[in-house]
Formats: structure tokens, sequence, C-alpha cells
């Protein structure tokens, strides 16, 4: 059975682990680093980047995850987990991974009173229009040559996209009732495995 790990140090990870449960999928919270060795895709969730970034460092997961992900494991970061996987963000600090190659502003679309929900098209979602959630979402800036944009706002702004086996949103899908991009990150985990 497929097992997708939850960066469980900070953010709202039981949220994206219920949405793998209604999915059937064997979700498991990660904290440490023997629990990545058991998991076929891993989700860094939304949160406070800065924090999780310390945290990853902390628990001596940094160096496993980016080996892992090199390595083609398949990799999702929605909102700060999007920040955590950039390959440089405009801020000082935290220091991305440098997995994905986008540059990424923090807090992009304002603060938490600053939220809002929009109606956006995916196309690899298939109809209808997906209910995004952002908040205190960070924004796309640029992308390299190889990155796949998988959505944007109505004024062309870039909020998920794809290389090879990473994706990444700049807003919440697992706070809607909607599985889709839950799905589709499943069967990018099933195409690499």
């Amino acid at each position: 059975m497929t097992r997708i790990g939850v960066l469980a140090l900070q953010g709202d990870f039981v949220e994206h682990i219920n949405m793998l449960s209604k999915l059937g999928v064997d979700a498991a919270e990660i904290r440490l680093s023997s629990q990545l060795d058991s998991v076929d895709g891993l989700i860094i969730p939304g949160g406070e980047s800065t924090t999780i970034v310390q945290l990853m460092d902390n628990f001596g997961l940094t160096e496993q995850i980016k080996s892992l992900i090199g390595n083609g494991l398949p990799v999702w970061g929605t909102c700060a987990g999007m920040i955590v996987l950039a390959r440089d963000i405009t801020d000082d600090r935290p220091k991305p991974l440098g997995i994905i190659d986008i540059n990424v502003s923090r807090n992009a679309y304002g603060r938490q009173v600053d939220s809002f929900e929009v109606p956006v098209d995916i196309p690899k979602l298939g109809d209808p229009y997906f209910n995004a959630i952002f908040i205190r979402a960070p924004a796309i800036n640029s992308i390299g040559d190889n990155v796949e944009v998988l959505g944007t706002l109505s004024d062309g702004q870039i909020i998920a996209a794809q290389e090879r086996n990473i994706i990444v949103t700049s807003f919440h899908p697992e706070l809607t009732d909607d599985v889709r991009f839950h799905k589709y990150f499943l069967d990018i985990v099933t195409t690499h495995n």
C-alpha cells in the first residue's frame, strides 16, 4: 500500500492526513529521520516557513529530505511548504532547500486578515474550478525552464507549479473538501515508484 508522509513539525499537517485518509491512503506523521524510510511520497504543509526550516534542522531532517527528493521521492509543498522547497526567496530567511527552480516571495498576498478564497482553473484537475484558499500566501515570482505551470490566478500570477516529482501550491487544498489535488499528488507518487 502507498504510504505518504506528512512533515508534522508545525503547521496544518493534520488536515493533509485527513484528506489522505478520505482517499484510503496510509498517511504517517513525520517527525524523525527514521520515519522517512518507509514513505513513498512526502507533503510539507502550510504553517510558518522559518519555524519549519529551523525544526527540520533541529531534528536532523534537512539533508535526508534533500537527498530523498534528489533520488526521486515525490514531494508536495503547500504554502509554507512551497517556500521551504523553493530554489530561492526574496526574503533573508528562511534558507530554502533549493529543490524546485522557482523564486518565491513570502506573505505576498498580505497578512492573515487579507486571506481569501477564489475559484481557479487547474487544467490537470479537470472541471469544475478548484476553490483555492490563500492564507498569508507566498507568490511565485519566476520559474525555471523545466518548471511546468499547473495553475494561475486570473491576472496570470502563478499559484501552482511542478518540476519532475515536485509540486508546489501557494494555496491550501487540504482546507477544502476537494480531494482532487491530493489525488493528483498520489498519481505522481504512483508513477515515480
